[in-house]
């Protein structure tokens, strides 16, 4: 089982052409499982696509309007057309930088059996960019969750407060889940976003037998114009110790060219819970 987490940063980056063939041809070698896409953009001056003809898409909400650009259904696109069909959801969040309805994205090889989505911030306005939803897929006996949370120090609503409704959220629910995505809190942080959610969840990262540095952001970036060192803010945590073979950055220059101003996560998984003695 393969998963992948990237903040997308989708069509504010140069060359957002080629990054997407980058995308594209990165998927098609790695095949992975479950994708989940954070920052997934498309314009609100777009044509709105009738949806009728694609089967492929599973709406988290009957009224979600996609239009032409939107990111998450040219990936998909790009991918069926070269031999390889992902099922995908796409959930808005909030306007962004003006032009954009911005939200979060999950691709599955796998069919998706159910779909939940809420918010988790204490705003639900459109218009106000801290506005954060949360979207989950059920894919056989777990639960998959793609999460693009707030900062710890937010004067107006804090990453506690979101985790908070995130936590009271995914407790009734049964099986394995799985978490992903931009937390906006750094592993190096102590006492903050990263410390709270280790406290009950585990960290594939900690967990893989083989990982590397792990640092998705090199320096500043949107939301963290003061940043100047390497920071781990993209994460896939799990509510039971899994057995991780591999967790490593990718499109970070190194493994793939850099295409979004964050890198993502790719983790390789023996889907089944170690027995702890």
């Amino acid at each position: 089982m393969k998963l992948l987490t990237l903040n997308t940063h989708s069509w504010l980056e140069e060359q957002p052409q080629d990054k997407l063939a980058t995308l594209v041809e990165t998927i098609l070698f790695n095949q992975f499982d479950i994708i989940a896409f954070q920052e997934v953009n498309q314009s609100i001056s777009e044509p709105t696509i009738d949806l009728s003809d694609f089967f492929t898409y599973q709406a988290a909400d009957p009224s979600i309007q996609i239009k032409q650009n939107n990111f998450a259904f040219q990936v998909q696109q790009k991918l069926e057309q070269a031999g390889l069909r992902y099922s995908w959801t796409w959930l808005p969040s909030h306007i962004g930088y003006d032009i954009y309805d911005e939200g979060l994205a999950f691709l599955s090889l796998h069919p998706i059996q159910q779909i939940k989505a809420f918010h988790a911030s204490k705003s639900i306005a459109y218009d106000n960019h801290k506005t954060r939803s949360v979207i989950g897929i059920q894919i056989e006996d777990s639960w998959y969750f793609n999460l693009h949370l707030g900062w710890w120090n937010d004067k107006e609503d804090t990453f506690k407060e979101q985790w908070a409704v995130c936590s009271a959220f995914f407790k009734p629910l049964s099986g394995s889940i799985y978490l992903m995505g931009d937390f906006n809190n750094p592993s190096q942080s102590s006492n903050e976003g990263y410390d709270l959610v280790n406290k009950e969840w585990f960290d594939t990262f900690v967990l893989a037998t083989e990982r590397d540095i792990g640092h998705t952001v090199e320096s500043n970036i949107d939301g963290w114009s003061k940043n100047k060192e390497k920071l781990r803010l993209d994460f896939i945590f799990t509510n039971k110790v899994v057995s991780i073979k591999q967790s490593k950055v990718i499109f970070n220059g190194l493994n793939y060219p850099v295409i979004s101003d964050h890198y993502g996560v790719s983790v390789e998984l023996v889907k089944e819970p170690l027995v702890i003695h």
